[in-house]
């Protein structure tokens, strides 16, 4: 059975600072069964709760920086646990912070404290990955050693296949690594040309805006099923790895089109595959 589908808000984040609860009635529309957060825009727990429950969709999950749950650990979770959010997702580690770099225990241990909070209210803590966590650290990859070093209790997976591709593995194949620690899965698509991947490719998401970035040409990410993703090899992976939620992600929309229209491209796919 198809599993439900969410829409990653940042996806649409010029959209939702403009229009945040109008923004959220149109992801329903297009026939986003969830969303998961990247920032309220000012909003109050209770606000974001009640446009929610109005539009129709279940607040899945949020991307919250690692620096701001640090700063307020146990507030930051009570706020989303007030949404309705079943998981707090980290999105991302600064270059000090990554795996094979210097604070990275030091990272770990935040990130179990981080953990044990969640758990105690009913939570989840997920990491989302990027390309940079697949280093090799002794035999074993940087994100491995992220999930051998945290307990399944603490910190589950949200796999992110576009840039696990990057990272030089088979998406589905990863998903099924991690098979009953998968409760959301990063469904997200991409062309790139030639076998190595770009310079200064985070640059395509804002970060690092000063430096000169990697061409569209070069890179770009693409609605659901417009790109070089087997998709239907990773939905089966996610069915079996016994994923709640897929999500969909696009970073930036691809020439042509506005942030809601790859939204509905990449929906209208997966509804075509029976999803």
């Amino acid at each position: 059975m198809a599993l439900p589908v969410a829409l990653q808000l940042y996806s649409v984040r010029n959209e939702m600072e403009k229009d945040f609860e109008g923004t959220i009635r149109k992801v329903a529309a297009l026939g986003y069964q969830g969303v998961e957060f990247a920032g309220l825009f000012d909003h109050t727990a209770q606000q974001v709760k009640e446009i929610c429950a109005a539009a129709g969709v279940e607040p899945v999950s949020a991307h919250v920086p690692l620096d701001e749950l640090l700063a307020d650990t146990k507030g930051t979770i009570a706020k989303y646990k007030e949404i309705g959010c079943r998981f707090i997702v980290i999105p991302y580690l600064p270059e000090e912070r990554r795996p094979g770099f210097a604070d990275f225990e030091k990272t770990l241990e935040a990130m179990k404290a981080i953990g044990a909070e969640c758990k105690k209210q009913g939570l989840l803590m997920l990491y989302h990955n990027h390309d940079f966590e697949f280093v090799k650290l002794g035999d074993k990859y940087g994100l491995d050693v992220m999930y051998d070093t945290i307990s399944a209790d603490l910190l589950a997976t949200e796999l992110d296949t576009c840039w696990v591709n990057v990272g030089g593995e088979n998406p589905a194949e990863y998903v099924l690594k991690y098979t009953g620690r998968a409760p959301v899965v990063h469904l997200k698509d991409f062309v790139m040309q030639g076998k190595e991947k770009p310079q200064k490719l985070y640059a395509l998401i804002g970060i690092d805006d000063d430096e000169e970035q990697a061409s569209e040409d070069a890179f770009s990410f693409k609605p659901v099923g417009s790109g070089v993703q087997d998709m239907p090899a990773i939905l089966v992976a996610a069915e079996k790895a016994g994923a709640q939620w897929v999500v969909v992600e696009q970073d930036q929309p691809d020439k042509g089109h506005e942030e809601l229209q790859c939204a509905q491209i990449s929906r209208d796919f997966l509804k075509k595959l029976g999803w």
